[in-house]
């Protein structure tokens, strides 16, 4: 991955660029167009070949086979029980399909998509050496990209969260969506030494995305996660696409079931000096609800978190437990706990219930 080395400022945490000297102003910049997040936690893999559109499609969740050069989508890759196992940013350029993963699942990623080429005319490769960099569309920032055009399309994948994309679905019952006015773009430079200030580091970028309830792979997924308990349906699966892995569960959980587990977003009492860590424990009362995924110091909001609760957690006040730290914590229900089931089955009376008929061996 590309490290931008020699940018003034930076603070790091190993590799990772977490701030520049204020995270908070940094959020505003950001927000506000002016910023650039060097993103060295995320990785680019390129997709090429005759057949990568319908071959993607057919084993990932969303529907990408008619998708234009110029267009922005994102994909999961689930297992057979319809558990999360990849999440990746997709762009495509018409000549490959640009996918931008995390960095701790880019590898599997790509073995994965690797093994399932078979006679597919489709090659997976991981560019490790390329720089990404985040920014807000519609600013000044963008103004100052020059993003890579390896087939004359530039690199600029759009997140989709900002809206339910074609095929997906909303749990979340709010008025205004937090992500409505939600413009993050990633764009893939050739030079991490052409990128310029102002810049914004991981805790900026991380607080903003928070706030817009949006998921990631990296917080927000463990070796139970379904892509309805996080509202990941909203930009992440087409639910009326053709046959593909843990399509079966997707379908049920929607039509028929509610997910077990559900995501919240947390406004923490700031009284404290202590911060939770994702997982740290959630309580409702004295009894543990979930544990939380992410957590920031927003720059209105102060002190927010995302967690994953059970289905039957309460919908009002919580508890967060850092260390030996208790935390009070608003909630805003993201997923309901009637999420799902919208498929309209009808009930059949039950035999017992169904009014007495004649008895047909009484003589008439």
């Amino acid at each position: 991955m590309a490290t931008f080395d020699g940018i003034p400022g930076a603070v790091r945490e190993g590799e990772l660029i977490v701030h520049f000297g204020n995270p908070l102003v940094e959020q505003r910049r950001l927000v506000s167009g002016d910023a650039l997040a060097p993103l060295v936690d995320r990785v680019l893999i390129e997709v090429a070949g005759d057949d990568r559109l319908t071959w993607l499609d057919s084993i990932t969740s969303q529907s990408v086979a008619r998708l234009r050069a110029g267009e922005s989508t994102e994909l999961l890759v689930l297992d057979p029980q319809g558990r999360v196992e990849h999440a990746a940013g997709v762009f495509e350029d018409g000549s490959s399909v640009w996918l931008i993963a995390d960095d701790g699942d880019a590898e599997k990623l790509a073995t994965w998509l690797q093994r399932m080429v078979f006679r597919s005319r489709v090659t997976v490769t991981v560019r490790a050496d390329a720089a990404l960099v985040g920014f807000f569309a519609g600013g000044d920032a963008e103004a100052r990209i020059t993003a890579a055009a390896p087939h004359g399309v530039p690199l600029i994948w759009r997140d989709p969260w900002a809206r339910v994309q074609p095929g997906g679905h909303q749990y979340a019952v709010t008025p205004e969506h937090p992500a409505a006015d939600w413009a993050w773009s990633v764009a893939v430079v050739d030079d991490a030494r052409s990128v310029t200030a102002p810049f914004a580091g991981a805790l900026a970028a991380e607080a903003l995305r928070i706030a817009a309830w949006r998921p990631r792979w990296a917080r927000e997924v463990d070796d139970r996660s379904i892509p309805h308990e996080s509202d990941w349906i909203r930009s992440a699966v087409h639910l009326s696409k053709g046959c593909y892995r843990g399509q079966e569960t997707v379908a049920k959980v929607h039509n028929l079931g509610h997910p077990p587990r559900r995501l919240a977003a947390l406004l923490l009492d700031g009284s404290d000096v202590v911060m939770p860590s994702p997982g740290d424990v959630v309580l409702a009362g004295d009894a543990e609800v979930g544990h939380i995924t992410s957590v920031a110091m927003h720059h209105e909001d102060g002190p927010i978190a995302l967690a994953i609760l059970s289905r039957r957690a309460p919908a009002g006040e919580l508890i967060v437990r850092a260390g030996e730290t208790l935390i009070a914590a608003a909630q805003q229900v993201i997923v309901p706990a009637d999420a799902g089931a919208t498929a309209e089955v009808p009930r059949l009376t039950r035999l017992s219930r169904r009014p007495a008929g004649e008895d047909p061996r009484k003589p008439r």
